[in-house]
């Protein structure tokens, strides 16, 4: 689908750069989701206007296309998406739309991927949430700039000093993250999560997810469902179970109950305003709960 969408994209580029010239104004960049206004905004700073597709407050796992998102894609020069799973409403829109001269830049693209886990998840799907890892941020930041550097060649040179900035900010928090760790041995930690959302930020210390408990996206297990995954978490000694800040989990409390096992919560990234500092932020909060989460099942198998 998304290869279909952006056939025309060597065409809309040029397209693009006659009307830029012509008019000499600043690019509007279209995004998707919370993590993606960040990474566009620390790209471009003032050299151009990001444009959210949907108004902050919606749960992409459920949101359903509105009229005001196609006269929202219509100001839109360029949009960037995630595209491999978590913005499928987006997709639906820019198809809708129909519009040759639209460049969709797609984030993810040169991102190594995970696949996906979970009882509904299909054969061959990935994991979407790659806004959770460090060195996928990472990844996609250049990917923007570089891309967004072929578009507007003008301001490439501040684009990509942007991009490097910005990296330069998650490289060191990875590194005070192993630091903080010393020499904690924690290979044999396991770990359960109510979503498939961590796998990316998990594998970049060596944690290995044990089991998946949500059916779908805020969709609670059944009782058999339930029980199955407590049998699981007794039979493989998992140390920690990681659930997501801003949604419903109450069933984690009889999970905990009945196994002892202990609670931390990941943000997700994609609740709450658009705003520059938000992936920053949030990803240090979480780094912050995995170095507590890591020492506890250190210091609960002695290790």
């Amino acid at each position: 689908m998304i290869t279909i969408l952006i056939k025309t994209a060597s065409v809309a580029i040029f397209m693009l750069a006659a009307v830029q010239a012509q008019a000499n104004e600043k690019l509007t960049i279209g995004i998707t989701l919370q993590p993606y206004y960040s990474y566009v905004k620390a790209v471009v700073g003032d050299k151009a206007e990001v444009l959210p597709l949907v108004d902050e407050g919606f749960n992409s796992h459920n949101y359903l296309p509105q009229p005001n998102d196609l006269r929202r894609l219509g100001k839109m020069d360029i949009i960037v998406i995630n595209g491999i799973g978590h913005d499928d409403f987006a997709l639906k829109v820019i198809k809708a739309a129909n519009r040759a001269d639209l460049i969709v830049l797609e984030a993810n693209k040169d991102v190594p991927l995970l696949p996906a886990m979970g009882q509904s998840v299909g054969d061959g799907a990935v994991n979407p949430h790659t806004f959770v890892g460090l060195s996928t941020t990472i990844q996609k930041v250049y990917t923007i700039a570089s891309e967004l550097a072929k578009i507007d060649p003008e301001n490439a040179r501040e684009y990509r000093k942007n991009a490097r900035a910005y990296a330069t900010k998650f490289r060191k928090m990875k590194r005070e993250a192993m630091l903080t760790l010393g020499d904690l041995n924690t290979a044999g930690m396991t770990v359960a999560t109510t979503h498939n959302a961590y796998g990316y930020i998990l594998q970049e210390f060596g944690v290995d997810v044990a089991a998946v408990i949500e059916p779908a996206h805020g969709v609670e297990p059944s009782a058999s469902q339930l029980q199955g995954t407590i049998e699981k978490i007794r039979n493989a000694g998992i140390d920690v179970l990681f659930y997501e800040l801003n949604m419903p989990n109450r069933y984690v409390e009889t999970i905990e109950q009945a196994t002892g096992i202990r609670l931390y919560r990941f943000s997700h990234m994609t609740h709450g305003s658009y705003a520059v500092d938000k992936v920053e932020t949030e990803m240090k909060e979480n780094l912050a709960t995995l170095v507590a989460a890591m020492k506890f099942a250190a210091m609960k198998g002695g290790r």
